[in-house]
């Protein structure tokens, strides 16, 4: 490909994995914060834009004629784009040389997502402080051995494709599903599944602590640190920092 065309995908690209990727973090956060004032408050009373707004929380669904508003495509299309740089930049782009690395790669985002929803499927999802610290430990292992098959700015990419992969497959696999067996039970007259919900909920909250991260390694080219022989212990730090925000966030 000419390298004009190349230059011009990649920056088309960028734009609208950085304006998806905001609208998704956006929407995310704004849950979640919306989500936690039900902790302490029966409705939520806003003002943007010089507008007023009133928010009730259903604990049982309630179907009602008129639309209902999903939030689901700004996660595909942030993974979708995302998804392309990395073939465009990374795999054919000479930072993953080689069919060997990039069959690792891909190998390596398909199997991390196997394990992670399994282990947060089973018994061990019931202890969230247990499955965190797991969850970390293999994310070091991760971390580690990405930085032992690609040069540093590739290993960092590709942690950052696996956790994407991870909040879109969330969306899309888990919440999703959940949430529309859960508009079915009602619309059948059967009582809600609210068990449902909790796991749904549980993993938007997993998105809350992943995004963090992504977000930081989506910006790490620009940083030396990233390029250095200690990249893999910076970057294991870093994911502790960003957790430990997002926990920050999410209490207030």
């Amino acid at each position: 490909m000419h390298i004009d065309i190349r230059d011009w995908l990649n920056l088309g690209l960028r734009w609208f994995h950085v304006f998806a990727a905001i609208m998704w973090v956006g929407q995310t956060f704004f849950f979640t914060w919306l989500d936690r004032r039900f902790h302490t408050e029966k409705n939520v009373w806003m003002v943007h834009s010089g507008g007023f707004y009133i928010v009730d929380k259903q604990k049982v669904p309630e179907l009602r004629d008129q639309t209902l508003h999903w939030f689901k495509w700004e996660a595909a299309l942030t993974w979708l784009s995302g998804i392309a740089l990395l073939i465009l930049v990374y795999y054919t782009g000479g930072l993953m040389p080689g069919a060997k690395q990039i069959g690792i790669s891909v190998a390596a985002i398909i199997i991390g997502w196997i394990v992670y929803d399994l282990m947060w499927i089973s018994p061990l999802a019931k202890y969230d402080v247990a499955g965190a610290v797991i969850s970390y430990l293999l994310l070091v292992a991760a971390i580690y051995g990405s930085s032992r098959v690609f040069e540093s700015r590739a290993s960092w990419l590709q942690i950052g494709a696996m956790l994407g992969t991870f909040m879109a497959a969330n969306v899309w696999m888990r919440i999703l599903p959940a949430q529309r067996q859960l508009i079915a039970a009602t619309r059948a007259g059967q009582p809600a599944d609210m068990t449902l919900a909790e796991r749904a909920k549980n993993r938007s909250k997993h998105n809350t602590f992943i995004v963090l991260p992504v977000v930081l390694i989506m910006l790490s080219s620009h940083f030396p640190m990233a390029s250095e022989g200690y990249d893999w212990r910076v970057l294991s730090v870093l994911v502790l920092v960003g957790w430990g925000v997002a926990g920050v966030i999410r209490r207030h």
